[in-house]
């Protein structure tokens, strides 16, 4: 993984894929291990998880729809079609003093530091992350909701740059405690910006309200000597530069469907600065195409994006969805040098390893 950031030879590209909570189910069960071994088992190069708000929406699982709970933030979130959504933002519809009165839970750092224990023990050949996300825009709007962000930003600059600080405050808060308790191999940020179409807003108040904070929050992975990671959704083409500019090193997840984010063509532009890791399209071809042909898509990807060298990692552009056959994972595996064969090996040997630690 380090080779390939750094554009050396590697044996094979790295792989970081992540699975629609169903689908993982699936895989786990045709393997015949726990859920929580799966990316061991599919040759996950990565192991991190989240301390920030992105583990109430991630990591705590529901088993039916419409189950709900309510996070440390004061956020409800309910499951529908398997993901978390909100369903109470603590912040909507309340008054400017009760937006600055609105204390984050730093009583619970502890606790969400401790999320990264089982990653960090026994962490063998795996490059070890951790998620600070969401940093900035992104945690303003689950706490505020989406309109009435959007609303501080146009008419109430001055409110919204105070919580964005806050927001941008705690992450850096875990940021910081991470990188000195952990050995950490890049620091990953986060903060969806962006639509399918365009950005949210426009690049000047994402540059004049977003940008300072999340820069404050990039500081403490480069303040650490690490490799940092930045994921935002959609179609951010316009502030690619800035961040680069700001130190981010690996962008995630490029949605190659959504205009300006051509994975061949920000290879081109901006691969000398910056490493990719996604580009598998998720919404047509995993999902529809034949087998062949994600193979084939796939191996050109991986060549283009690594043709100086590396500065690649592979991936879906988003979760896995249950509507993709098993072929074609195993497919987009195989085209990274990844057998289903060596899959259902890796399996096996991790039931071994199971049912000896169980006897022991």
């Amino acid at each position: 993984m380090a080779a390939a950031l750094a554009r050396q030879p590697v044996d094979r590209v790295p792989v970081f894929m992540w699975f629609h909570p169903d689908t993982a189910r699936h895989l786990a069960a045709m393997l015949e291990i726990p859920v929580h071994a799966l990316s061991e088992a599919m040759g996950n190069d990565v192991r991190q998880t989240w301390v920030n708000n992105n583990y109430a929406m991630e990591g705590i699982v529901h088993d039916l729809d419409g189950e709900t709970h309510t996070d440390w933030w004061g956020i409800t979130w309910f499951r529908q079609f398997s993901f978390n959504q909100i369903s109470h933002y603590p912040l909507a519809g309340v008054s400017r003093e009760q937006v600055l009165a609105y204390e984050f839970p730093y009583e619970r750092v502890e606790e969400l530091l401790d999320l990264m224990r089982p990653v960090v023990e026994n962490p063998g050949d795996s490059f070890i992350g951790c998620d600070v996300s969401p940093c900035v825009f992104e945690m303003y709007w689950r706490l505020r909701g989406m309109e009435d962000a959007m609303a501080d930003m146009a008419g109430d600059a001055g409110l919204a740059n105070e919580m964005f600080g806050r927001c941008a405050d705690f992450a850096i808060r875990l940021g910081e405690e991470a990188c000195r308790r952990f050995a950490l191999d890049w620091y990953w940020t986060g903060d969806d910006v962006a639509g399918q179409r365009c950005l949210m807003m426009s690049p000047a108040s994402w540059r004049a309200l977003v940008r300072p904070h999340l820069q404050r929050v990039i500081d403490v992975g480069k303040a650490h000597a690490l490799p940092v990671a930045y994921h935002c959704c959609g179609a951010l083409r316009p502030i690619i530069p800035d961040l680069i500019d700001m130190g981010v090193q690996v962008l995630n997840p490029v949605q190659a469907n959504c205009p300006g984010m051509d994975a061949f063509e920000l290879k081109r532009e901006f691969g000398a600065h910056l490493a990719f890791m996604g580009g598998v399209d998720t919404q047509e071809l995993l999902p529809r195409a034949s087998a062949a042909e994600v193979r084939r898509t796939t191996e050109a990807l991986i060549e283009c994006m690594t043709a100086d060298g590396g500065g690649y990692i592979l991936a879906a552009s988003h979760t896995i969805s249950p509507e993709t056959p098993d072929e074609n994972i195993f497919a987009m595996y195989q085209a990274a040098g990844i057998s289903r064969e060596s899959i259902f090996d890796s399996a096996a040997a991790i039931r071994t390893r199971l049912s000896h630690n169980a006897r022991n």
